[in-house]
Formats: structure tokens, sequence, C-alpha cells
């Protein structure tokens, strides 16, 4: 991103500046309700059919997620599930037949399970222990098998089981599984080898330091192909088509994360791409024709396509809209791609790219028709400098239609993680606040992914420390924005983002005039305790990061915004799902407590039919009509002689 600097001209630069006639006012958008902007429809998935002919996808028009077939010529779309209590998935076509795979859970406890639809409209449950949740792994090379993993031995531990698939849709049943894995360490099978021989897998050891392994199944033997020392991250992302070599993603020897080879027999490693920001992924068309690179550039996602069979040329797709291309799906018969394109300003919208004829097609229309696209915000990257000097990446949204000397309040808009990222993505609940006369900063603190292994784990044993100091050096930032009224700056955040909120009222009491937090931790001694138990893998590595409730009580007890609340002042609000596994809905219900008895103004909005983040349309409309009620009462209501 390039900056402006002032050079010897710069006067006579300002006097021509002046002779100029006056740009026309911006012309003020109009006001939209948070029904209409989340009456944008939200989709995601993208698996073709076996014939090619449709996509499978998840799509919210109903106002809860259900599986959608979308026939690519006409762009119908035909419901396949119609749930009205509990969101479903649509994750993949069976490879030979138009039964799909899908999964849902109930009302948000994130206990996953994996549904058979057979084309008659009957579903199969593949998982019979309803307590135990279950991951689609994929299809076998040879697509006779498909592929799962679950915690029904050990709610702790993820098995990789075997599914093989039986006799087409005229059955329309599946074999029990088969056991292939045994997990009994936390590994996590990340992908397998077109022959079925190789499972490769990862291992946390702290949220910035990982190990990889190899399976092979023939002789039962894991091996280590990481040993390192210090903090490095490993990924293993495909196995080439012979299975002769394991492509994977690491940052050894780099502050980002790039793609390498491992070669199984020999043992060596190959550096086969980097760019100036982290890999996200890559992945390997079927017949290994494509390959797919992802990268996280400064807060949105680019995309590269290279054709092996070309030597590894970049292919160009001309004709795309402008913004973030996600969700890339290449089919089998390497002749179509499916992915996604949206923006701060624009919704996920599903296209079609045809490779033989170049051709681009846009499948869905999720924008709401109500809505103007001019009147949408696009988020600004910017910069600026933290207690210590550090620079802290963020995004600026101004509203539109500001008056000459007009001052506006402020929201800086914090992301869930530890280790999140705010990117340049639509959301309805940041529009509906721009549109009503909130500018937001979304503040990427330190600790966020996407800028490399020493920003992100500059928070470590530091949370709302260091990372609070971030939000608030941001009113520094914002005190150089001339529409800015520097007396109304409220902080917004969800899980992660919600402790910071209720960091940023009890430990910096006076820093901002109200908070929002979506169902965020206030007792990390309780959180850490109450982790699920499939989080088992990642437990220990969160422990590294933020503390062990066993050796660092004082520590987390210090960290813990409710054993604080007599400090806070400031007005918030709590928005909390009844059956969320993450944070636990007694963390709310405490720290609202302890602000009531102090007389702090504060209001509590509770959800019995959501877990960790709200899915269900109307909930969603509710919670943002709440906060803009409570923001116009506490933040844009109050006097700066307050």
């Amino acid at each position: 991103m390039k900056t402006l600097k002032f050079l010897p001209l710069g006067l006579l630069f300002l006097l021509q500046a002046a002779c100029k006639p006056s740009e026309p006012r911006e012309k003020p958008p109009k006001l939209y309700t948070i029904q209409q902007f989340m009456d944008v429809v939200q989709i995601n998935g993208g698996s073709f059919s076996p014939d090619e002919t449709k996509i499978l996808i998840s799509s919210k028009a109903t106002g809860i997620f259900n599986a959608v077939e979308i026939n690519i010529e006409t762009g119908e779309q035909k419901p396949l599930t119609s749930s009205t209590t509990n969101s479903i998935f649509g994750y993949s076509y069976f490879p030979k037949d138009d039964r799909i795979l899908y999964g849902s859970d109930k009302g948000g406890n994130e206990i996953t399970h994996l549904f058979v639809r057979n084309t008659d409209g009957k579903v199969n449950d593949l998982i019979q222990d309803t307590t135990a949740k279950a991951q689609f792994a994929g299809w076998s090379y040879d697509q006779k098998l498909m592929y799962y993993t679950s915690n029904s031995r050990d709610k702790k531990y993820f098995d990789l089981y075997k599914v093989q698939l039986e006799g087409g849709q005229k059955e329309g049943k599946v074999y029990p599984a088969n056991l292939i894995y045994k997990n009994e360490q936390g590994l996590n099978p990340d992908a397998i080898s077109n022959d079925d021989r190789y499972v490769a897998l990862s291992q946390s050891i702290t949220t910035n330091n990982s190990n990889m392994l190899l399976l092979d199944t023939q002789t039962g033997k894991t091996k280590l192909l990481s040993e390192h020392q210090g903090d490095i991250q490993y990924s293993p992302q495909y196995f080439s088509l012979d299975g002769k070599k394991l492509f994977f993603l690491t940052n050894e020897g780099s502050e980002y994360m790039y793609l390498a080879s491992y070669d199984i027999a020999s043992g060596t490693r190959s550096k086969v791409e980097e760019a100036p920001w982290d890999i996200l992924y890559a992945s390997l068309s079927r017949n290994g024709k494509y390959r797919v690179v992802a990268i996280n550039n400064d807060a949105r996602t680019e995309i590269k396509i290279y054709d092996e069979s070309a030597g590894g040329k970049p292919i160009e797709i001309a004709g795309l809209p402008e913004g973030d291309i996600t969700g890339v799906n290449i089919s089998d018969s390497e002749k179509r791609m499916s992915f996604y394109v949206s923006s701060s300003k624009s919704p996920s919208n599903l296209f079609v790219y045809n490779f033989d004829t170049k051709d681009v097609k846009q499948i869905t229309n999720t924008m709401n028709k109500e809505i103007d696209p001019n009147d949408l915000v696009a988020g600004q990257v910017i910069r600026y400098k933290s207690f210590d000097e550090m620079e802290i990446p963020g995004l600026l949204y101004k509203p539109k239609g500001i008056e000459e000397g007009q001052k506006i309040p402020v929201l800086l808009w914090i992301h869930g993680g530890p280790g999140g990222q705010t990117r340049l993505n639509y959301s309805a609940a940041l529009q509906h606040l721009v549109d009503h006369g909130y500018a937001i900063l979304a503040v990427n603190n330190r600790g966020s992914s996407g800028y490399g292994k020493t920003f992100f784990a500059a928070d470590d044993r530091k949370h709302g420390n260091e990372d609070l100091k971030d939000c608030i050096a941001a009113k520094k930032f914002l005190a150089t924005l001339n529409y800015i009224d520097t007396t109304k700056i409220g902080i917004y955040g969800g899980s992660y983002g919600g402790y910071m909120v209720m960091a940023a009222l009890t430990f910096a009491p006076e820093e901002f005039r109200v908070g929002v937090n979506y169902f965020g931790v206030t007792n990390w001694l309780r959180t850490l305790k109450s982790v699920p138990p499939w989080w088992e893998s990642f437990r220990k590595a969160l422990y590294v990061e933020m503390g062990d409730p066993a050796t660092d009580s004082v520590a987390l007890y210090n960290k813990s915004p409710l054993f604080h609340a007599d400090k806070i002042t400031k007005p918030f609000i709590v928005l909390q799902g009844s059956n969320d596994p993450r944070v636990l809905k007694v963390e709310s219900d405490e720290i609202v407590a302890a602000a009531k008895k102090k007389g702090v103004p504060v209001e509590y909005v509770v959800f019995p039919d959501e877990g960790h983040g709200f899915v269900k349309k109307e909930n969603n409309i509710k919670a943002s009509e709440e906060v803009l009620k409570f923001l116009d009462k506490y933040l844009k209501g109050i006097s700066a002689t307050q």
C-alpha cells in the first residue's frame, strides 16, 4: 500500500488545489434496516455433482442454513433439505450418484453428525453415538471409500474411519465404518495418499509450534517428519498423484508460511512456492493438472492457479469482478472450477469457470435488491503505531455523507481468536452500523494471524494487556481523522473479541465510552477448564499461550474481567447463546449480575437456540437491532461534557 509524502512543492500543490472548483459533497446513503442488510443470502460450499451439471451449496435463504443444489446452466436452485431448527451444511455429492452428505448439530452445541440424504429424500445418520462429533474427511481417489473422523471411542480424540460405498444409489446404504487410525496422542489426520496407504498427521504443540508425521497404514508405523527446535509450524496439504511426495506448509526459516515438498523415499525437502505473506492453503486437482494456492495478502485472499501440465504456468482468468476469490473447487474432469467472489461491499457470490471456453459465469446473486451498492462502504487498510512502536494493521470504514465539520462516533471492532483476523469481507452487522452513522475501525491487534509469526506470537501470555494497549493506541490514530468525535469511542467484539471488550471496560475503564460483548470470555479459569473435550489436541497448545489453570491460576485470575468487575463504570451490552460449549452462559450471567449490582447500565440478550456464534437469521437480526438501540442511547446520545 503506497502512502503519499509531502514534497517541496507541497505549498504550490495546495495553492493549485484551492483554485480548483470544490468537489460535490458525497450523497448521504439511504438508511436501511438490519433486516435489509441481512436479506442478502449467505451461501457457502461448492461440490460438483458427478455429471458436473449441478453444484451443492449451503444456503441461508430461508433464514437457516439448508442444503441446496444449483443447476449450472440455468441457475435454478433446488432445496434438498428443509430444516427450520438446526442449520444443515451440505458437504458433497457422492462420487458416482446424487446422494449427498451433509452435517448438522443441535442448537449450536457443535456435536455435529454426518447424514446421508438419498435421492428419494430419506436421510440416514452415520453416527449412532448421540454424544459423538464427526467431521467429513473426503473420498478415496478410487471413489470406493468415504473417510471421516469421530470422537466416538474417546471424546478427547478424533479417530479416522473409512466407509465402503455400496452399489450406488439403488441400495442407498453405506457399510459399517472401519477404523483406520486410532488416535491416542491428539494427532489430526490432514491428508491421505491416492493409494490410501499414507496418512499425513499434524500435532499442535503450541499455537506457534507444531509437528508433522506420516502414518504408513501397511506397516502401522508413524514417522516424525518435522524434527526441529524452536517454534515452527507444519501443515500437511496434499500428496502427489503417485504418493511419493507430501506437500506441506511451513514457516521454517521464514517469517511466513510457504509451500514445500517432502520426498517419502529419500526424506528430501524442497521449497516449492513462497510469498511475502502467509500461504493459507494449497491443493491439487484430481488428475494433477492444476495447483491452487491461496495467499493471505493484507486481509484479503489472493488466489493463484498453475497449469502443472504446462510446467506450472500461471493461469490468468479475465472478466472477474473485484474482490476476494475463495472456496476454489476444481471438478473431477478438470474442465470446470467453482469459486466465490466477495468484498467488504458485496456478499459472496458463486461463479463457475470453464477451462476450455475461458467463460466465467456468475450463478448466484445474493445481494438484496433493495440495497443500492453505492450506499455500502468499502474497508480501507490502514496502519498505526502502538505504545511500543509496533505497527498495527486495521480496516477503516468511514460512513458516507458526512457533512463538513461533522463529528461522528466510532467503534473499535475486535475479532475473535486469539489468533483471528478481520478481513475485507461483507458483514451485515458492520454495514448496518456504518449506515447508521458509526465509523468502524477493525483492529488486527498483535496476536492476529496473517502478518507473520513474530506478530502472531507477540501477545502470548500478554492477553488483556499488550493487545489491549494496541486497541487503546488506535485512539491516537482516530484523533487524526477530522470527522471522528474522540469523546464517543466504543469497543465491540465477539468471543475473544468479547473478552477484549470486557478487559477494556475493566482494566482501562476510562478509555472507551461503551462496550458491545458477543459471548466473550470473562473468567479464564473456568473457560480453560471447561473447553469441550474434542478440543483436547488443541487444549495444551491453548494452555501454553494463555496459561494453565492448574499452574497459572493467579495470572489467569488477574486477566479475568469477572474478578475485577467492580472497576467497570461504562455501559455495555452482552449477547449470549444458551448452548455455547466454549464460553458457557454462566460467564455472561455473572458479569452482567456483577455490573448490575454496582449500578452500571448493562443490557443482556440471550438466545436459547444458539451456540458460539449465532447462525439463525432472525436471531442475528434481533442482536443487531438491540446493539444499535444500545449504541444510539449510550454512545451517540452521550454529550461531550458528560
